[in-house]
């Protein structure tokens, strides 16, 4: 049985890695994988939940095969024998040939939460997301009290060592939303014929759908002081005052956001601001994109342009509203 060791640092290893223990281990994957409680495996498969408990233990001693392949086509897997080769190049079946290389092959990822334990040292759910609560913030149960702003000394609970919730649709978003940001990619775009100093950053999905995009510019001195400045004319920034940028807008399609996406093209852009030399950049937001800009590292200025409005486009032919 192949599946993936219990870390060295995990604060419960296994005692003793056995067969029993790999069948277990494995079982609790493929539960994992078709998002099955064992009540729901037991009602799938005929077999009792006892049973199912004992073998995902490992203090199942030799369950029978019958057993483990209805717990296998219940959830829609289908076991498969293989051989590993032996050493030393013999083949198999001849004198000094190892027999013990049969494994019940398993490609399934393993339970991400099996090394944690609730306060009475059982395993959380295989079929549910656990995360560790480390403050208030990351335990639900906070949020609806509300008392997740309280300091230490006044929290009314005590913090469990973990979370998870029941809820299939959340589930099913929150491991969408894992695949999401793990599959974008963001680049730099410049060969659309844009001006050297306009700036563009994608974020896009395999295949090259777009999910998300920013675009900047530089603010020299021409931008700025316009035709004020002859034809040939240099003006050196300060030592001070040096080029900015300008954020002319973060866009993330609706159903990508809050996934972290919109804070990733404004790390890029920090990273190119740093390579291009450029010590500031300029937005301007209101709403919930201000929230959002803070938290990305934006912080208030003193002086703000002038916010204007156009209601109706102009009549091109007088150059009135129309």
């Amino acid at each position: 049985m192949t599946t993936d060791p219990t870390p060295v640092d995990s604060p419960h290893p296994d005692p003793v890695r056995t067969p029993m223990a790999d069948l277990g281990r494995t079982i609790r994957a493929l539960r994992r994988h078709a998002d099955l409680s064992q009540r729901d495996l037991a009602e799938r498969s005929g077999v009792p939940q006892a049973t199912i408990a004992r073998i995902e233990s490992g203090r199942a001693t030799d369950p029978r095969f019958r057993t483990v392949e209805r717990l296998a086509r219940a959830m829609a897997c289908r076991i498969t024998i293989t051989v590993e080769a032996p050493t030393g190049g013999e083949h198999p079946g001849g004198e000094g040939t190892d027999h013990s290389g049969g494994t019940l092959a398993c490609a399934v990822p393993p339970v991400p939460h099996d090394d944690m334990r609730d306060m009475a040292d059982r395993r959380y759910p295989a079929h549910l997301d656990a995360w560790p609560v480390r403050e208030p913030k990351d335990w639900p149960g906070a949020w609806w009290a509300d008392w997740y702003k309280l300091p230490p000394e006044r929290y009314p609970l005590k913090l469990p060592p973990a979370a998870y919730e029941r809820s299939r649709r959340y589930r099913d978003l929150r491991r969408w939303g894992e695949q999401v940001r793990g599959a974008t990619v963001v680049r730099w775009v410049d060969d659309d014929g844009r001006p050297d100093n306009c700036w563009r950053f994608v974020a896009e999905l395999p295949g090259g759908a777009l999910v998300g995009e920013l675009r900047a510019h530089e603010r020299g001195p021409h931008l700025e002081y316009g035709d004020h400045l002859e034809y040939g004319d240099h003006l050196e920034y300060g030592d001070e005052e040096g080029p900015e940028l300008v954020l002319d807008g973060v866009l993330v399609a609706r159903q990508y956001r809050r996934l972290g996406i919109g804070g990733r093209l404004l790390a890029c852009m920090a990273a190119r601001m740093v390579a291009a030399g450029i010590t500031r950049a300029r937005a301007v937001a209101d709403g919930q994109s201000i929230d959002f800009l803070v938290a990305c590292g934006f912080r208030g200025a003193n002086s703000r342009p002038v916010a204007l409005e156009l209601d109706r486009p102009l009549n091109p032919a007088r150059g009135r509203p129309r």
